[in-house]
């Protein structure tokens, strides 16, 4: 049977939504020769006599999807009080409350919930029905019994290897149980590592040979020492200083310098060497002076003493 492309747009849409983040629970199975060859595939819900099966259900789309809702049924057999014999499904959701915004996945949802919430009021098989009012035990018994028998493979259903997508208020719950964990084990290993006694830094360097080390002390000591003023910085520093003054300083400062000043201790060498080089010079000009009438002289002075 052909649809409109409108709905067979839908239905391809659902159809790769499901199949990319299915419901928990929950999967479909598609015909690829037939792409309205639709099956959806409920897993029986824990805590209920249906827990571990695998229920199948059938769907049938017609050209007013989805402001109708399409045809389900079960293919696979089971005990509940709102399904048939025969498969057929009585659930307000396919009938009066139908709401063009649900689709294949909300069908599938409601389905399971009423799976885990039977309503024996709207009976479709009214042995089960009954059960359900008087005798739950009894229920429960045989709708395993059903579960077991017909709905129970001896592997799950390939569809079932990708796994559900995660409800956001899951994630959110989530979030602060993982901060809270990473908290407590970082606050474990710090605790573990206070305890553990202090390893050698590993960027301390090998011990210097000795004559590195005394190289290295004078060297710290020299820079310890504080900064001594040369003679040319001095001179400098001088320089700069005169150079500084205005003029009337300047002229004091050369009347200080060309006052005279007395002998130091190398003036008077000095003088004292001048001194004596003089006293030589008459002593020799007095020698160089006495000549043959020199020596006359002295010969009579001698011989008048005879």
């Amino acid at each position: 049977m052909s649809v409109p492309p409108s709905v067979m747009r839908r239905i391809m849409r659902e159809l790769a939504e499901l199949r990319s983040s299915p419901p928990e629970g929950v999967r479909v199975a598609v015909n690829e020769d037939n792409m309205l060859d639709v099956t959806g595939i409920i897993e029986g819900p824990e805590g209920t006599p249906y827990a571990g099966g695998y229920f199948r259900v059938k769907f049938k789309f017609t050209d007013e999807f989805p402001a109708a809702p399409p045809k389900c049924w079960f293919t696979t057999k089971i005990f509940h009080p709102n399904v048939s014999p025969t498969g057929d499904i009585c659930v307000s959701t396919l009938k009066k409350d139908w709401n063009p915004s649900y689709g294949i996945g909300h069908i599938l949802v409601t389905v399971k919930c009423l799976l885990i919430y039977p309503n024996p009021d709207s009976a479709l098989d009214e042995e089960a029905g009954r059960l359900v009012q008087e005798d739950w035990n009894s229920y429960c018994e045989r709708a395993r019994m059903y579960t077991s028998v017909h709905a129970t493979p001896k592997v799950p259903p390939p569809e079932f290897a990708t796994p559900a997508a995660l409800p956001a208020a899951t994630t959110d719950a989530a979030a602060p149980t993982a901060s809270s964990s990473t908290a407590s084990a970082d606050l474990k290993t710090s605790a573990t590592l206070a305890s553990l006694p202090s390893a050698p830094s590993l960027t301390s360097s090998p011990p210097l040979p000795a004559h590195k080390m005394a190289i290295s002390a004078t060297a710290a000591a020299t820079a310890a020492q504080p900064l001594q003023c040369s003679p040319s910085n001095l001179s400098m520093t001088t320089s700069s200083s005169l150079s500084s003054l205005s003029g009337s300083e300047k002229d004091k400062g050369k009347e200080r310098l060309t006052s005279p000043a007395p002998l130091g201790t190398a003036d008077s060498n000095v003088a004292s060497m001048g001194g004596g080089g003089a006293n030589k010079a008459v002593k020799r000009a007095a020698t160089a002076g006495s000549g043959p009438a020199a020596e006359g002289q002295k010969r009579k002075k001698a011989l008048k003493r005879l």
